[in-house]
């Protein structure tokens, strides 16, 4: 067992840092005011392999594995976690695809997935279904060689400005055996988009309903060709869905850990440089140390999935609830230390404090990652 990055994942952290510092961190605080979807720069991340990380390459992807894209995520999200978070819903779509797809569909999709001309948003959760996922209302009937889709998906990233839809659809009776998955293209006759929402933070990405009204979708774009595959796929992304999220608040953590380090240097109280008052000295040693505590946690999970480890939902649910903690944690005592600066928009602090919350609700709320982690503790047969 070691603790060190190969020189190849040294590389890849370097080029994801780079890019998130030189594309990304100086155009993230107009973004969030003006809560526009950078689409021109998330593509270019698709030249530098990011697009389909963890899809094999005789399917189309980068190969790389599930701690390559922690530290892709974590390095991204040091420019804005928003963007981040979203490259990880499209590479989750995508190694879906990769892995449960037909040759013919991955052939017809990948290409565009890999390469960004196509951008994509997953589609699960509903107005009345969110952590309870396996209670979701919309509906395919099968009519002839298509299916007519019917149903609303709620907090769907992306929706409206992307091209790509990954729908889990009841194609059966109400047990989770009953979901499947479709593909959908923006544009087919049905499909349309809410209001973007007006959050808290995430503002640099859209969020909307996906509304589905007798959409016809040919029976080729179920995905896997077979009905009752759907909820097995879902949950299984959630996994790598839950280390890249944790990853995100990572990144976002550390920025919000620098600009206070540099800033009890800058300011002055008392006759003295603020970082010269053992008080805060301590709270930076601990922001520090549970950061590094965290990103052990995240490294750890994603190393056990790509070891397929029997462990790794657990690994992978308490990873990522104790990283988002720890970074909105963290965010919110660097603010603390900035005072009144901090609440100014200009220091950036109260971006990441904003961004970061959604992360404790989205991929599985921490309750409910609570949850998958007692279960597993206990025995795997309680509650």
């Amino acid at each position: 067992m070691h603790f060190s990055l190969t020189e190849e994942q040294q590389a890849i952290q370097e080029t994801a840092l780079a890019f998130a510092r030189e594309r990304i961190a100086p155009d993230a605080a107009a973004w969030d005011e003006t809560s526009h979807f950078p689409v021109d720069v998330i593509r270019e991340t698709a030249a530098l392999g990011m697009a389909a990380i963890y899809v094999p390459e005789d399917k189309g992807g980068t190969g790389l594995s599930r701690l390559d894209g922690a530290l892709i995520m974590e390095a991204l999200a040091t420019g804005c976690p928003a963007i981040s978070a979203y490259i990880s819903i499209h590479n989750m779509v995508a190694w879906m695809i990769s892995r449960a797809g037909t040759p013919e569909q991955i052939e017809r999709w990948m290409p565009k997935l890999a390469s960004m001309e196509w951008l994509a948003s997953y589609c699960l959760t509903e107005p009345g279904a969110g952590s309870d996922a396996a209670a979701l209302q919309t509906r395919a009937e099968k009519s002839g060689d298509h299916y007519i889709l019917n149903g609303t998906k709620q907090f769907i990233s992306g929706a409206g400005a992307t091209d790509f839809y990954f729908v889990f659809a009841r194609t059966g009776d109400s047990s989770p055996n009953g979901v499947s998955a479709f593909a959908i293209e923006k544009g087919t006759p049905g499909l349309s988009f809410g209001a973007n929402e007006r959050k808290m933070g995430w503002n640099a990405q859209p969020t909307a309903q996906v509304i589905m009204e007798n959409v016809k979708v040919p029976a080729a774009n179920l995905v896997g060709g077979v009905e009752g595959q759907g909820f097995r796929l879902a949950m299984s992304g959630l996994d790598g869905g839950r280390i890249n999220i944790g990853a995100c608040s990572l990144g976002a953590a550390w920025t919000a850990l620098e600009k206070a380090k540099a800033y009890v240097f800058e300011r002055r109280a008392f006759g003295k440089q603020i970082g010269e008052f053992q008080a805060l000295q301590f709270k930076i040693a601990d922001m520090a140390t549970d950061l590094e505590a965290a990103r052990l946690m995240i490294y750890r999970a994603a190393d056990s999935l790509d070891r397929a480890d029997p462990q790794a939902s657990m690994y992978s649910a308490m990873a990522k609830r104790y990283a988002t903690d720890l970074g909105f944690k963290v965010c919110n005592e660097a603010l603390q230390l900035h005072g009144g600066y901090g609440y100014l928009k200009d220091y950036g602090l109260e971006k990441l404090v904003r961004d970061l919350r959604v992360h404790q609700i989205l991929e599985g709320t921490n309750e409910i990652m609570r949850v998958v982690i007692s279960r597993k503790v206990l025995g795997g047969n309680r509650g």
